[in-house]
């Protein structure tokens, strides 16, 4: 089992920065990739990034390319979301997830293990 607690999110206006933060419960999330997804108000839960066990691997949705940086410590079992020149459609909450593989692809919701409760991120115009 692992328990995942997301941390960062907070009010913002738009062009702004935000760092969200996710720490895992247990050191064996050092060996698992982790993703980060979003959900905005009615709307269905999108994929944002993913980052592998080693860091070495990363990907992004179009809509986050250039704005928005996965990283990993595996001495602390954290991974970040740095989130830059954030716009009003980022406003959503951010859920932290692994597959508890080292790599999966492509990131659905279905393939998830392990998720946290989410953050909020509200970014206003």
């Amino acid at each position: 089992q692992v328990q995942l607690v997301e941390s960062g999110g907070g009010l913002v206006q738009a062009g702004g920065s935000l760092r969200l933060s996710c720490a895992a419960s247990t050191r064996t999330f050092s060996g698992y990739a982790a993703g980060w997804f979003r959900q905005a108000p009615g709307k269905e839960r999108e994929f944002v990034t993913a980052i592998n066990w080693s860091g070495g691997r990363q990907v992004y949705a179009d809509s986050v390319k250039g704005r928005f940086t996965i990283s990993r410590d595996n001495a602390r079992n954290t991974v970040d979301l740095q989130m830059n020149n954030l716009k009003p459609e980022d406003t959503a909450v951010y859920y932290c997830t692994t597959p508890s593989t080292s790599w999966v692809y492509p990131w659905t919701d279905d393939g998830m293990k392990y998720w946290g409760k989410g953050t909020l991120v509200t970014v206003s115009s």
